[in-house]
């Protein structure tokens, strides 16, 4: 039986590749019409703005999200295209999201605001980055750190 403390990070990996799988999903759809025809029934040229070139960061940066590469930056990007979407679409018809049929863009953007503020989790490209000698940057900056701390310490008894 699996600790119950590493239960919620693993969640939060899940929910980060499920939000990022529908995401792509919507930005595919809508520029190809795959895995299904997009809401409308037609695609956009990935030019035309805003719908192509919101389709075309769905795509790429619900890609990122659902790998869990560059995900912080990817999740505030995605948010706000769908904050944008609701508020330049949704809002004008009526002020509440299950009046003006904004309920997805809404949802979208509140999950991408949480995955940008929480990160990643552990089954993410980020934290394979991140591990020591893995030849990430920001991992080969700490390393010192921490072998200097380290060595400041003193062994058991030796006072």
């Amino acid at each position: 039986m699996p600790d119950l403390k590493t239960l919620p990070p693993l969640g939060l990996s899940l929910y980060r590749i499920v939000i990022g799988f529908l995401m792509a999903c919507h930005g595919a759809s809508t520029l190809t019409g795959f895995p299904v025809k997009s809401i409308t029934g037609h695609t956009v040229s990935p030019t035309t703005w805003p719908g192509g070139v919101a389709a075309v960061l769905q795509l790429v940066f619900g890609v990122l999200v659902m790998l869990g590469l560059w995900t912080r930056i990817s999740a505030v990007v995605l948010s706000g295209t769908m904050a944008y979407a609701y508020f330049s679409v949704h809002q004008k018809h009526a002020l509440l999201p299950m009046a003006n049929g904004g309920e997805p863009a809404a949802l979208f953007a509140w999950s991408f605001l949480m995955i940008a503020l929480v990160g990643a989790g552990p089954l993410a490209l980020d934290a394979l980055r991140a591990r020591p000698g893995s030849g990430s940057a920001d991992a080969d900056r700490a390393r010192p750190a921490r072998l200097a701390a380290r060595s400041n310490t003193a062994a058991p008894g030796m006072d």
